[in-house]
């Protein structure tokens, strides 16, 4: 989408009648000797509600509720999953609740969580368990629909999902794994993922034998580690010889989950895996331009580079932030803030730094950047983080496509095909996660934070507390370290 098109496009979407007058009246304004008509662009939440209009305009009402095709074009194609389905729609319409109060967003977000209720059963037969693409995503989406709306129907399924990835557990010699689709280490489908839903569902749904599950999970993911570079690294499958170091499906998601789980549970041994973990990062990280990055996979992938959340910087941050939060030093941050580093040198979003999809979706494009970059500047106020964060909006703006009364926006899903491109609704690669993040950068201009925590997200520490919300305990006594400036 060429940023004159889209030019063009916003005046149609505007109306005819109204693209005519800002046409017409300059002139004559001028004519006059007034000064001439300027028209405010439309701000990051109008273009989240664009986003939010053109994704209702394809919900698909069922016998138990509501459902939104991955693509709009193929309305009988449909998913579950917080990845590119309903729950991840659900929890953007929540959003949208949440910035809006309108109510109308969280009748939708009933209306597929009562679906997607319904669906348990069938993820459970698939042993799909993971976070992204199973019964985790479910879990989180359902339980945050309990909160939102106090309907003890989405606690009741929620608690379900919970009971269905408890049984699908297998013990190991040391702790716990799970099966089928779930067979992973990783954050989206496997280990990593499935720990932070029990960590997540342990605290929401004060459900104690999930924090001894997640435990378990920490556990087995530490004594599964292979060593290497002075510390150890996973592999997204069990026994792959292929290595990724980002967050997706990389040692820096597994680390990131120990951090975490340390941080809820004060497992010394949680703690000690993720430093394992930055040991390995550290000694294969790229530092130039006074960056931070890694390669995307080893053997075979060591001179690409992305910025992202999947494969690049944007999720790997996740790890030094949250180490940063629980031990409240500078060097953590530090690392998480070189990161940053690494994304204004690649001169993103003008620039498609080499190896990036330049795509503006969540997974490996510029709005899980931008995210990143939200989460930096409520860290370390900067004013080139807050401007970067504005400018990757202006650009995902520029990019969408005018669709009546909404906006939604054509990605490629392959980087070696990025001619090929899809239109999806859902969070990773669609509209609900662009109109996410446009939301989160309108939160960010109005001293907002969102009260939806995702269980991949950095625990909450001691300069963001959301409305009603808990601090993080503070774990310098045994991590080290003094209390940072707010």
């Amino acid at each position: 989408m060429h940023r004159d098109a889209m030019t063009r496009r916003q005046l149609i979407g505007m109306g005819l009648g109204a693209a005519a007058g800002m046409i017409v009246l300059p002139g004559i304004l001028s004519a006059r000797g007034l000064p001439p008509l300027h028209v405010a662009p439309p701000s990051n939440l109008d273009l989240a509600l664009k986003a939010g209009r053109w994704i209702r305009r394809s919900r698909v009402d069922t016998a138990n509720g509501a459902t939104w095709p991955i693509d709009p074009a193929k309305p009988g194609v449909t998913d579950t999953d917080l990845y590119d389905g309903t729950a991840g729609v659900i929890i953007f319409n929540l959003e949208l609740f949440y910035a809006t109060g309108d109510k109308s967003w969280l009748d939708d977000a009933r209306l597929g969580a009562s679906e997607l209720a319904s669906k348990l059963p069938a993820l459970q037969a698939a042993s799909r368990s993971g976070l992204y693409d199973g019964l985790g995503g479910a879990l989180f989406a359902l339980e945050e629909t309990h909160k939102a709306t106090g309907d003890g129907h989405y606690r009741d399924a929620s608690t379900q999902a919970l009971s269905m990835i408890h049984g699908l557990a297998q013990r190991t010699s040391i702790g716990a794994q799970w099966t089928g689709p779930s067979a992973k280490n990783d954050i989206v489908s496997g280990t990593a993922g499935i720990g932070l839903t029990l960590a997540y569902a342990a605290e929401a749904l004060e459900a104690p034998p999930s924090r001894a599950l997640a435990l378990l999970a920490g556990k087995h993911l530490i004594d599964t580690a292979v060593p290497a570079r002075g510390g150890g690294k996973w592999p997204m499958t069990p026994g792959d010889t292929t290595f990724y170091p980002n967050f997706a499906h990389g040692t820096a998601g597994v680390g990131f989950f120990l951090a975490k789980l340390f941080a809820s549970e004060f497992d010394r041994m949680m703690y000690g895996g993720a430093l394992q973990a930055t040991r390995y990062l550290d000694a294969v990280a790229s530092t130039e331009d006074g960056g931070y990055k890694l390669f995307e996979h080893e053997p075979g992938g060591e001179n690409t580079y992305y910025m992202g959340w999947a494969n690049g910087v944007a999720g790997t941050s996740r790890l030094f932030t949250q180490l940063g939060e629980m031990a409240r030093t500078e060097h953590w941050n530090g690392i998480a803030e070189q990161c940053a580093q690494s994304v204004l040198a690649a001169g993103i979003p003008e620039k498609s730094a080499p190896g990036d999809w330049n795509t503006v979706d969540q997974y490996s494009g510029t709005a899980g950047i931008g995210e990143f970059l939200i989460k930096i500047q409520r860290i370390t106020p900067t004013p080139a983080y807050a401007n970067a964060v504005q400018r990757i909006a202006n650009d995902i703006a520029a990019r969408a496509t005018v669709d009546g009364d909404g906006l939604k926006w054509q990605v490629p899903l392959d980087r070696d095909q990025p001619d090929t491109l899809v239109t999806h609704t859902g969070f990773m690669h669609g509209a609900a996660g662009i109109g996410a993040f446009l939301l989160h950068a309108d939160d960010l201009t109005k001293g907002r934070v969102s009260p939806i925590k995702w269980p991949d997200a950095p625990t909450t520490g001691p300069c963001e507390v959301p409305a009603g919300g808990k601090k993080a305990r503070d774990l310098s006594d045994i991590v080290g370290g003094p209390t940072p400036r707010c």
